[in-house]
């Protein structure tokens, strides 16, 4: 069926511990904290793509979750940034949480951070100073935001069909798309319109309504 809801549970990911290390080398015993710091957490963005045209992908995936940073490690090395998780949805999608309109991907390629991920701590070197020469701690990574997301999608046909009551179209959109409006023999079955989607082989989709 066409989807022009959804609604799913964004988390971005932890940034990477700051790492607790001290260099130890043949001839340096007791070498100084080199702990590196640890990477940002990824992301988790919207991002408007023209080819979709609803939201039935999201009906499956619910919960997106982006990765953590990697950790900090010994000489002064920093762990990786988490990835970042693209979620691609039609344009005109419209996003709401907190109870009110957060962002509105009105044209290709407009996109929106839903979840931002945690920065990365900071390793044992980076707390260095006159008094403090040997730390023995770093910094934890904080964790990354997270949030439900509710999405409405503005409809907009490609295609509509028009024709005297009882003439089929309900019948024909049943066969050429994924929509299941109530068919029956006698007029005026179809009351309110019903859209559905249409593959075609380029691999776009197509939305094609059954007007009453």
């Amino acid at each position: 069926m066409f989807s022009d809801r959804a609604w799913i549970h964004v988390q971005a990911g932890k940034g990477g511990d700051g790492g607790l290390s001290f260099r130890r080398e043949k001839f340096v015993p007791k070498g100084g904290p080199d702990g590196g710091d640890g990477g940002r957490g990824g992301d988790v963005v919207l991002l408007a793509d023209a080819s979709l045209r609803d939201l039935s992908a999201l009906q499956r995936r619910r919960w997106i979750k982006a990765s953590r940073g990697e950790n900090g490690r010994g000489a002064r090395k920093h762990g990786a940034d988490g990835g970042d998780i693209e979620v691609r949805v039609p344009v005109g999608t419209q996003v709401l949480a907190d109870g009110g309109l957060i962002a509105d991907l009105a044209h290709p390629g407009a996109r929106v951070v839903l979840a931002k991920g945690g920065h990365g701590g900071k390793g044992n070197a980076r707390f260095v100073s006159s008094t403090r020469q040997v730390p023995r701690f770093a910094e934890v990574g904080p964790p990354g935001e997270e949030r439900d997301v509710e999405l409405h999608l503005k409809l907009l046909a490609d295609a509509a069909l028009v024709g005297l009551p009882n003439a089929g179209k309900s019948s024909l959109i049943t066969r050429i798309s994924n929509a299941k409006p109530k068919v029956a023999s006698y007029p005026f079955t179809t009351l309110q319109p019903v859209l559905g989607t249409v593959e075609s082989p380029d691999g776009r989709q197509l939305v094609v309504a059954d007007v009453p």
